[in-house]
């Protein structure tokens, strides 16, 4: 079975989903899942998990991300994106002097309403469902952080290229909405490119392309964790397995478990107990 994560550049106008689909076929694997969607607007970092790498999805769901966004500001849409018609228009000016005068105040912890046209359930259903059908969207706002978040160009008048750095389950095109309503205008996000996934780079990735022709580089799962490494005989194995509580001489922490010349999973010693937190077999 083919094992890893593979770091894909996915292009614009293509579901992760497909891109998923499109990996699994060319690599011949078993099984093939994401490390957190992008839209299909949306283009960068995609990192497919194969085989038993499918198993991380819970344990990198939670890693910040890095992204390349352009938003104007002036109108907007339905969807926050160029996906939905334009809604909104003033002549409101926004400079880079006041765009930047306000950015300070979008650091750190923070609510944030969701876009209405977003994936998160709302009675079982998904809220862009609702919304194409012209039923209530009734959203709660979400804590997020955003680390960092500067200007890197002007392109043209009231457009302007960022780059974001926050958590896991922000919103770029709620950000854009939100700095917009700063200088009581609207505003539209124009593209979104993700370039880091946790201590995934886009620097490292591969297109369809490449893939199809066999260029392209497949991390092993282990090399992934950068913990210390404990190596179990068979009858630990066995053991931890099953569920049966072993006791190595060993300071409490996580670890990289093997046995077998495998890589078993990643390991917790509390209380001198040792468990498999993630288990990769």
């Amino acid at each position: 079975m083919l094992n890893g994560v593979v770091l894909i550049n996915k292009e614009r106008g293509i579901s992760s989903n497909k891109v998923v689909n499109k990996v699994k076929h060319i690599l011949n694997a078993d099984k093939a899942g994401h490390l957190g969607t992008l839209d299909v607007l949306g283009e960068g970092l995609l990192p497919v998990t194969l085989g038993k790498g499918t198993k991380l999805f819970d344990y990198f769901l939670k890693k910040d991300k890095v992204y390349k966004t352009v938003f104007k500001f002036g109108e907007t849409t339905a969807t926050l994106d160029l996906e939905g018609e334009i809604t909104n228009r003033d002549d409101i000016v926004v400079s880079l002097e006041e765009l930047e005068s306000v950015l300070p105040q979008f650091l750190g912890k923070q609510m944030q309403m969701p876009p209405i046209y977003s994936a998160k359930k709302i009675r079982g259903a998904k809220a862009y469902d609702l919304a194409r059908k012209g039923e209530q969207v009734d959203l709660k706002p979400k804590e997020i952080e955003i680390f960092s978040i500067k200007v890197l160009k002007q392109i043209e008048k009231n457009v302007f290229e960022f780059e974001i750095h926050c958590s896991s389950g922000t919103y770029i095109r709620s950000i854009c909405r939100d700095i917009a309503q700063k200088f009581s205008t609207y505003g539209v996000m124009l593209s979104i490119q993700r370039t880091r996934c946790g201590n995934f780079d886009l620097l490292s990735s591969f297109t369809i392309s490449d893939l199809e022709q066999n260029n392209y580089q497949i991390i092993n799962l282990d090399s992934l964790f950068e913990y210390n490494s404990i190596v179990l005989n068979e009858i630990e194995i066995e053991k931890i397995l099953n569920g049966v509580y072993i006791y190595p001489n060993t300071q409490d922490g996580e670890y990289k478990v093997y046995g077998k010349n495998q890589f078993l999973g990643i390991g917790q010693i509390e209380d001198g107990v040792l468990r498999l937190k993630l288990r990769l077999i």
